[in-house]
């Protein structure tokens, strides 16, 4: 299954929100997290599931597959690495932010790693 960028983002904020010290990620803390509705966490969250990116207890707390992890983990990093890039060039940390989060969707892995690599020599 070849995610779409939302995918993305609903996998990239359970993994934020279980690394932010949530016991426990329930549908709820998604829909708040990213200001969308719950109907909408509920289908991305079926979606997810039936694409094996995703696990829900019965209690509803979700957990992100090996797969899912990976993914959330690659835009995760994106994300980090890209404000923080934007920011280090003068970027306001609010607006590297919000264009970090558009980017890290788009960007191909080579040019990724190229970024990354001269992030790394540059410190």
């Amino acid at each position: 299954m070849n995610l779409l960028e939302s995918g993305e983002m609903y996998l990239e904020t359970i993994h934020v929100l279980s690394r932010g010290g949530a016991a426990v990620v329930r549908s709820v803390d998604v829909s708040e997290y990213m200001g969308v509705s719950k109907p909408s966490v509920s289908r991305a969250v079926g979606l997810l599931k039936s694409g094996g990116y995703l696990l829900m207890a019965e209690d509803g707390a979700l957990s992100l597959t090996e797969e899912g992890l990976e993914i959330a983990e690659k835009i995760y990093e994106r994300h980090r690495l890209l404000t923080a890039f934007l920011t280090s060039i003068g970027v306001d940390p609010t607006v590297a932010s919000e264009d970090a989060c558009k980017i890290e969707h788009h960007i191909s892995d080579e040019s990724f790693e190229a970024l990354k690599r001269h992030i790394q020599v540059q410190h």
